[in-house]
């Protein structure tokens, strides 16, 4: 079955190109019956099977001790990713649908966590809190122009048409992670939305500034550099000996004015932050470039998976907390 998703409007924007283009790139309630299921391996497997209380109704379940806890998903943190909301046409349909490149999956699930995918919707506070709440981390996804109403400015000839669904629900489930301190990675546009609601602002149009169309070679190619981030920063912790990294590019604007509270970890050789963090956060870092495009450096999402998994530890051992209502 062949899928492909189409957005109205395709100007130069921090998005993968499916989603403005067709071009190709590069790259119930718990049961009350009493009950017990065995399960029994092939006879290659001699272990003898462990009992454990089922996680539904009142009966237990035999897992064959054969199994580790990583593949019983025991360990693995839940990671949200935010997404796309795009026209799509797969076999006879062409309809609005939720949409995220599987390399933002891909690049999660290789660091050991587990993806849910948070499309546009209506979001309250309250919404966003009972979201967030689920999660032990969470990814802002690259994707469309912000809107420039949300830092003051006029949008520029180059900015995309707005999509404030997207820029509402996400907002929304940022202010609700930071209060909890949830762990965050953004990313491209995560990046930008993380200075914008810190009270920054953007450069609507980097060919203005720089020259040229370095930062989105466009035709879904990303441009990739090396970029170093500063020493004693929490990026730099994140990956370890080396601060170097293969950024891959795909931005035609960049984050401005700095935001409150906020710390810029590397730039550019034209002084473009590639990197912030939030200095008071025990985990939120954003990136400009695309780790996700680069599969033989999956560093900062091992972060944000260990640092998901310390959260979900603290959370569980803090008298107070709220536990998660479980179906």
């Amino acid at each position: 079955m062949r899928t492909r998703a189409t957005s109205p409007a395709c100007p130069p924007r921090c998005a993968r190109p499916l989603t403005c283009s067709s071009s190709r790139h590069s790259h119930a309630k718990s049961s009350e019956t009493k009950w017990s299921i065995t399960t029994r391996t092939p006879h290659a497997s001699r272990l003898p099977p462990t009992t454990l209380r089922s996680p539904i109704g009142r009966g237990s379940v035999a897992l064959n001790a054969s199994k580790t806890p990583q593949q019983r998903g025991e360990h693995a943190p839940i990671i949200g990713i935010t997404s796309y909301l795009e026209q799509a046409q797969t076999g006879v349909w062409d309809v609005r649908a939720s949409f995220l490149p599987q390399v933002y999956i891909k690049a999660v699930t290789d660091a050991g966590g587990i993806v849910v995918v948070l499309p546009p919707q209506p979001a309250s506070a309250e919404v966003a809190e009972a979201i967030v709440s689920r999660l032990d981390g969470i990814i802002l996804s690259g994707g469309a122009d912000i809107d420039p109403a949300r830092y003051g400015q006029d949008a520029h000839d180059r900015t995309g048409a707005p999509r404030s669904d997207r820029d509402d629900f996400e907002a929304a489930l940022l202010d609700a992670a930071l209060a909890i301190e949830l762990p965050f990675l953004g990313i491209c546009r995560g990046a930008q939305l993380l200075n914008v609601e810190r009270g920054g602002n953007l450069i609507q149009h980097l060919p203005d500034v720089v020259g040229d169309d370095r930062y989105q070679i466009g035709g879904g190619v990303f441009n990739p550099i090396d970029v170093e981030v500063d020493a004693g920063s929490r990026i730099a912790e994140v990956l370890g000996d080396d601060r170097g990294a293969r950024a891959h590019l795909y931005h035609h604007q960049g984050i401005g004015e700095i935001g409150e509270g906020l710390t810029v970890t590397s730039r550019t050789a034209d002084g473009i932050p590639e990197s912030i963090e939030l200095a008071d956060h025990p985990f939120g870092i954003a990136v400009q470039w695309h780790p996700e495009e680069n599969e033989q450096d999956r560093r900062l999402f091992a972060g944000l998976v260990s640092a998901a998994r310390d959260y979900r530890t603290a959370r569980s051992q803090t008298p107070d907390a709220e536990p998660r209502e479980q179906s």
